[in-house]
């Protein structure tokens, strides 16, 4: 995606060949800073205190850290333990393991003096096949626009969108998820007006959501957590789409806390409520995304604190509690898949099921959970 009219990534290999770049997150909308990992430590750094977010770019994140690690020593005992030490960094996000695994499995049976090379390589790989993935969510999600905007009365002026958190580029490598919908959509030309949910605590939406749509030109409007259900009761949401976490085989999403009560309110007024993932973010070892998923339980002064930019243009955090309050912060929750309208896929579209996730990825058929 263009970033004042230069094309970023949000990670990349550093000009020297070795190190990696990542736009550092908790910056953004205030500064555009471009921060460089150097080792194991800067990468688990990153992905923990959430300068990266998002299940892909986590993942993507995680496999050049696992190749940072190995620039010291390629040798099995430090192969397992950077390992280890990249997949406590966020225990929700599936793509996290994943691309540990994958990367763990290639690179075990090699000789430790080919592991390095092979390393960079897989993390290249992996970057560029979530890019190809990204893409084509937004192709099959771009289907189900077309076809509610093409059942709009004469004479409407927007398909009304609403998203929570941040399930675009920045969540991934590029394009996004639930936004390379919304994306592909205005570049076709359907008129597009994204509703975007603050997301407290960390306020992805208004921070990173509303940056991102203005940088693309998409008309756009912050909203408050809790105003979904009065926009969808008045019929002025169309539809909505969200990214995930974690997707369980039977259906169940993983987001943001607070994105099941938005699907609450979108089943109770017979709103549209889709979810975009790649497959990579499926768990085809769970089959009871409520039950099964474990919760990040991230610090209370997330919630206790917020940042912004104050009068003299300089970012601070201000306190916005009273003293010594407690404060409670799960990070995600889960959204049962009889509220989830359908998955939008690199595969297409299905329902929720564990019937309809196995139509697109038959070669998962059989697989013991």
């Amino acid at each position: 995606m263009n970033v004042n009219g230069k094309a970023y990534r949000s990670i990349w290999l550093n000009k020297n060949g070795w190190s990696v770049d990542i736009i550092d997150q908790t910056l953004l909308p205030h500064e555009f800073t471009i921060r460089t990992l150097e080792n194991l430590q800067d990468a688990a750094e990153a992905i923990s205190v959430m300068r990266v977010r998002g299940a892909p770019l986590i993942g993507a994140t995680a496999a050049y850290g696992l190749a940072l690690a190995l620039r010291e020593d390629a040798g099995d005992g430090n192969l397992r333990q950077a390992a280890e030490v990249l997949l406590v960094t966020r225990p929700t996000a599936v793509n996290l393991r994943w691309a540990l695994q994958r990367m763990q499995r290639a690179l075990e049976v090699l000789p430790p003096a080919e592991r390095l090379q092979k390393a960079y390589a897989m993390a290249a790989d992996i970057c560029d096949e979530d890019v190809d993935i990204n893409h084509a969510i937004g192709q099959h999600g771009l289907d189900v626009v077309r076809e509610l905007w093409m059942k709009k009365p004469p004479g409407t002026d927007s398909l009304h969108i609403l998203t929570h958190c941040n399930a675009g580029w920045l969540a991934t490598v590029d394009w996004g998820t639930a936004l390379s919908v919304i994306y592909q959509a205005h570049d076709e030309g359907i008129p597009v007006h994204v509703w975007v949910d603050e997301t407290r605590p960390r306020n992805q939406g208004a921070a990173l959501t509303a940056w991102e749509l203005a940088s693309h030109g998409i008309a756009h409007d912050v909203i408050v957590d809790n105003t979904g259900g009065h926009l969808m009761q008045h019929g002025l949401v169309d539809m909505c789409i969200t990214g995930t976490d974690r997707t369980a085989r039977n259906g169940d999403v993983c987001n943001k806390i607070g994105t099941y009560l938005k699907a609450l309110a979108a089943h109770d007024n017979n709103v549209p409520f889709y979810v975009a993932l790649p497959g990579p973010t499926i768990d085809w070892h769970m089959d009871d995304g409520v039950n099964g998923i474990p919760i990040e339980q991230r610090d209370a002064h997330e919630v206790t604190h917020m940042a912004g930019r104050n009068a003299r243009g300089l970012v601070e955090s201000v306190q916005i509690t009273p003293d010594g309050v407690s404060a409670c912060n799960y990070a995600f929750d889960v959204t049962p898949a009889r509220l989830v309208t359908g998955l939008v896929t690199e595969r297409g579209v299905c329902e929720a099921s564990e019937a309809g996730l196995m139509s697109l990825f038959p070669e998962r058929k059989g697989l013991s959970i």
